[in-house]
């Protein structure tokens, strides 16, 4: 089914989205970690409320992810752990559809942290949970289902803005954050800072959002 298709009667009824956006020391999430943690939290009206962390990652930032994201060991040494931030990002999100720029990176980190610090979940709590809900479970939890911890992945819908922007401008050259938005006329204002790269995952959705309304109108 249709991105749109999907979320669009959510959009409509007033449900909360919320993008996020991560910043990591590599791109493995199983030996990688979270340093900074962006969201923000919105419906069809606009901005709600931003989350925006700093995280000790326990180990030192790679040359090459700091040259990209310019965040510093010096900028680390004093802020909490992934453990510490854990809940309190999942308490933003609640039960809100979730909006990420390549989700499966994104959320394959939040994921990979949710399965090393929930260890032990009830058999049936496993079952139909993971990245993308089949359709029958995007059905039955179309404005996502909300439940406390543990749970090995996040039970949210999830939106790949990515696929969306794919299915509202086919012709785009490229679809990555920074050239997609650009295309768009979306200014980032602090690219490759968590915060900044949500909002602007925000901005290239309600974009995507308008434009398929337009093409239902026609």
């Amino acid at each position: 089914m249709p991105v749109f298709a999907e979320i669009a009667p959510f959009f409509n009824e007033g449900g909360r989205f919320v993008a996020f956006d991560l910043e990591t020391t590599g791109l493995d999430p199983k030996k990688d970690r979270i340093v900074e943690i962006g969201a923000v939290k919105f419906d069809k009206n606009g901005i709600i409320s931003r989350f925006s962390v700093l995280i000790y990652p326990g180990v030192s930032i790679p040359a090459g992810a700091s040259a990209v994201n310019n965040i510093t060991d010096d900028m680390l040494k004093d802020k909490p752990s992934l453990d510490a931030v854990f809940p309190d990002f999942l308490r933003f999100i609640n039960d809100a559809v979730v909006i990420a720029h390549n989700a499966p990176f994104d959320c394959g980190f939040i994921n990979e942290g949710l399965k090393v610090r929930y260890k032990t979940v009830p058999a049936d709590e496993e079952e139909g949970s993971g990245l993308f809900l089949d359709e029958k479970s995007q059905s039955a939890q179309a404005a996502a289902v909300s439940r406390p911890p543990p749970f090995p992945a996040l039970p949210n819908r999830i939106v790949d803005t990515i696929a969306f922007a794919k299915e509202a401008f086919p012709n785009m050259y490229k679809y990555n954050l920074q050239d997609l938005a650009a295309s768009l006329a979306i200014t980032a204002n602090n690219a490759h800072r968590a915060e900044d790269d949500a909002r602007v995952c925000m901005e290239i959705f309600l974009r995507c959002v308008q434009r398929e309304m337009e093409k239902t109108a026609l």
